[in-house]
Parts: structure tokens; C-alpha cells; sequence
């Protein structure tokens, strides 16, 4: 134990005296260390962010979207341009059918100017079914959501997001005025309590109209994008998802699932998509941070060649008056350890750092964002500094320990 701990002394005083060459490769352990920290710290937040906004939905909901089929590049496809029509309001009513759905609302989505008394603002309309506000965790703050009535005869009515109204109306009440959409008035009979931003994407710059006003008086189509709809027995998720396919294949004349147009997913299918998701990225990241330590290592190797090099008569002196090849391979693994062990330490703490900020920054944006700190992570960032500190500060410390005595005097 006195040879380990006077290695380690030795390994102190011989790093100080080259302290600048020592600090820079400390600081190549340092990011890499503080990168894993982060990045599995992150990822933790990330998944109890994804969770908990996933949650806020509740779990009896069963989303059907349009998709490309795979033949046509799927998710891909779409995204060169590739426009879905098949899903329509007569999907709704027949999934409405179903003994265990209670209510289902259909979607689209456009982007238009919202004017008001010389106020502008450009915004997303979110053209739903009245079911919507039954199904959905938003809450009217002022007023009232549209009815099914208002939507069969077209009325343009329209409820405003919190940031919209706002943002158009400031202080003054936007219950009964009129605001132009497409250059046509829209009589405001609500709006909406703040909800905040969901999978970075702020519901508050949402204004709602009625899906058949905004297919036929805005866009001027009769499909639409997705088709939401609430269980009254979430155990039955699972039927759920298989006889809504079936019946958007009857009624889109699919005989083939690879040629599906769309994609029906449960709650319990979506939090294990993203967890997935969330789980392989921060895999990937975590391999990336490996490389910066990787690099550290190789840093490491380099300034402990260098220490042979120019300490070769010292050795070689140690050794001639007795020192052991094992204490010398103990002094120079040491000073890798120290390295890396400090390296690990600030490493961890500049990793405290940077969570914090991106804690402030999350929460600034409106994130639910919380400040975590993965012991796991901190743990396998300060693991891993040792061992690299290992192998790469073995082979130089033994070729120190292999050094001949009086060859090393002679080199000298």
C-alpha cells in the first residue's frame, strides 16, 4: 500500500513540473468525459419529457394518419411531396361504429395570415371535428368550442390559441369580433387556456376552425390527415388498432398491408416507438462521446512517451539502486490514473455545468424540462476515464519498467 501510495506522489510532483502539457491532456479527457455526462443525463430528461407529454394525452386514444405506401417510399415518400387523399370523413363514422369508441375527430392543417385591426399574424390553422374539444387536453379559457352544427353548415367561426389571441388582441376581449382568414371574416367564439409547447411545437400559435369550413373554404379538398379516436376501454387498444384497419383498407379498396395509405398507432405503440427512438440516439451519441475519450487516450499515450523519453536517466538511476520493474511500472500507471482521474473530475463537473444550462435554456422555451443528473451516467463517464487511463498508460509504463538500467544511464 506505501508503493502504491508513494507512486502516486511521484506521479503528482513529475506531472506539475510540466504543468501546461499536462493541463492540455487533461483537457482532452475533460470534454470527452463531460460529452458522456451530458449525453446520458440528456437522454433521461429527453425520455421523461417525451413520457410525461406522451401521458398528457391520457393512453385510450388510437391515432390513424395517412401514410405513403411502402411501395411509394412510406414516411420518405411523403416527405418528396407525395399527397394521401384516401382518408376522409366517412373513415370517422364508421370507426365512430365501433362498440368501444366513444368519440373520434378528424384533422388538417394549413397556414395562413390572421389579421385584426392591422394586427398580423401568420399562424397554423388546425381544422377539427367538435369532438376535438372532448378528446383533446386543451381547455377553453373564454367562450365556447364550435358544434358539430357549425360544422355541417360551414359557419366560419373560429377559437384562438392563447399566443394568437394575444398576440392580435392584446388586453381587449376577442369574444364576438371578426378576424380575416383568407381575406374572409371569421367571427371569434373562443379561446383557448395556455398548453404550452408539445415535442417542440408551441400549441399556444394554434387557431381551431371546423374541418368542413377549413377543407372547403380554405383549402378547397375533402380529405383529411389523421383521424383521432377515444377508447371507452383503453385494455381494448390493441382490437382497437387492428379493426381500424380493417376497415381503412375496406373503405380505401387495400387488399395488400404493404400497400397500407396510412398508420395506426395506440398510445402504448407510440411511447415504445419513442422510447426506441429516444434510447437508440442516445446510443449514438454516447458512442460518439467515446471517440473525444478515444482521442483523450491517444493524448494520454503520447505525453507518457514523451515522459519516458525525457526521464530515461532517471529510470535507469532508480532501477541501478534498486528499484523494482514493478514500482516503476506502479509510478508511471499512476500518472496516467492521475491524469484521467482529474480529466474524470473536471470532466463531470463541466458536465453538471452545460446540464444546468441546458436545463435554463429548455425552461426559457417552455420546455417541461427537468434538471437531471444520471448517476448511471456520471458513474460510467468516471469508469471509463480509468480505464483509458489504463490502456493506454500501460504500454509506455512498461516499456519504462523494461528499460536496462545501464543502458538508460549510458543514453544519458
Amino acid at each position: 500500500m506505501n508503493n502504491i501510495i508513494t507512486s502516486f506522489k511521484i506521479a503528482t510532483n513529475a506531472l506539475s513540473k510540466n504543468r501546461m502539457r499536462t493541463f492540455l491532456t487533461v483537457l482532452g479527457v475533460m470534454i470527452g468525459i463531460s460529452s458522456v455526462t451530458v449525453i446520458v443525463s440528456a437522454g433521461d430528461s429527453i425520455e421523461k419529457l417525451v413520457y410525461d407529454q406522451m401521458a398528457s394525452f391520457g393512453s385510450d386514444f388510437i391515432q390513424a394518419e395517412v401514410r405513403a405506401p411502402k411501395s411509394s417510399g412510406g414516411s420518405l415518400g411523403q416527405a418528396q411531396g407525395i399527397v394521401i387523399t384516401t382518408m376522409n370523413e366517412n373513415d370517422r363514422q364508421d370507426i365512430l361504429d365501433l362498440p368501444y369508441i366513444d368519440k373520434a375527430y378528424s384533422s388538417v392543417t394549413a397556414q395562413e395570415l390572421v389579421s385584426w385591426s392591422g394586427n398580423i399574424k401568420k399562424t397554423l390553422i388546425y381544422g377539427v371535428s367538435a369532438d376535438f374539444i372532448d378528446i383533446d387536453s386543451s381547455e377553453i379559457d373564454q367562450g365556447r368550442f364550435f358544434t358539430e352544427e357549425e360544422d355541417n353548415n360551414l359557419s366560419r367561426v373560429v377559437v384562438l390559441g392563447k399566443d394568437v389571441k394575444e398576440e392580435l388582441f392584446g388586453s381587449n376581449d376577442a369574444i364576438g369580433q371578426n378576424v380575416k382568414v383568407n381575406k374572409q371574416n371569421y367571427t371569434v367564439i373562443g379561446t383557448m387556456k395556455d398548453r404550452g409547447t408539445i415535442f417542440f411545437f408551441n400549441m399556444d400559435e394554434l387557431i381551431y376552425i371546423p374541418i368542413q369550413t377549413t377543407q372547403k373554404m380554405i383549402l378547397g379538398i375533402n380529405h383529411v390527415i389523421s383521424i383521432t379516436s377515444q377508447l371507452n376501454d383503453s385494455s381494448r387498444d390493441q382490437e382497437a388498432v387492428s379493426d381500424i384497419q380493417k376497415i381503412l383498407r375496406a373503405n380505401h379498396n387495400i387488399t395488400n398491408p404493404d400497400r397500407d395509405d396510412f398508420e395506426v398507432m395506440s398510445m402504448a405503440d407510440a411511447q415504445d416507438l419513442m422510447n426506441t427512438v429516444v434510447g437508440g440516439v442516445t446510443l449514438l451519441l454516447i458512442a460518439l462521446a467515446a471517440v473525444s475519450l478515444v482521442v483523450g487516450g491517444v493524448g494520454i499515450m503520447n505525453i507518457m512517451y514523451a515522459t519516458v523519453a525525457e526521464r530515461t536517466f532517471e529510470i535507469g538511476l532508480r532501477k541501478s539502486i534498486g528499484a523494482s520493474k514493478k514500482a516503476i511500472l506502479q509510478q508511471f500507471l499512476a500518472e496516467a490514473i492521475v491524469i484521467t482521474l482529474l480529466g474524470g473530475i473536471y470532466g463531470i463537473l463541466l458536465g453538471i455545468f452545460m446540464i444546468y444550462i441546458v436545463y435554463l435554456i429548455a425552461t426559457y422555451y417552455g420546455f417541461a424540462w427537468d434538471f437531471s443528473l444520471s448517476l448511471s451516467g456520471l458513474v460510467l463517464a468516471l469508469g471509463f476515464s480509468i480505464v483509458v487511463g489504463l490502456i493506454f498508460g500501460l504500454y509506455p509504463a512498461k516499456r519504462a519498467a523494461d528499460l536496462d538500467p545501464i543502458a538508460a544511464i549510458r543514453k544519458e
